[in-house]
């Protein structure tokens, strides 16, 4: 299993647009990729603008897949007008 953590900054006054995207992109997911095991948006306690996103899929081949899914692709440009800054990814292998 493959997981992935995304760490997302916020631009101010951006959160609501980031939030209903990501949710909306979270339904899609979870609809319609099969490798998907879990895709989870969370907020920081702490930082009311940094977002996680946790990620876990079956192999590498579903996480290729969502990469080029016309869903996560059209959430791209939305979410990208949100972001402050370069995401920190982390890729880690489930053991």
């Amino acid at each position: 299993m493959i997981c992935i953590l995304a760490t997302i900054k916020v631009k101010e006054g951006k959160e609501d647009l980031f939030e209903k995207t990501f949710i909306d992109l979270s339904r899609e997911v979870r609809e319609n990729e099969k490798g998907n095991i879990f895709y989870q948006i969370s907020k920081d306690r702490d930082e009311p603008r940094t977002y996680i996103v946790m990620e876990h899929y079956i192999d590498q081949e579903s996480v290729d897949l969502h990469g080029k899914s016309n869903h996560f692709r059209n959430a791209g440009p939305k979410l990208g007008e949100c972001i402050e800054g370069r995401p920190i990814i982390q890729h880690l292998d489930a053991i």
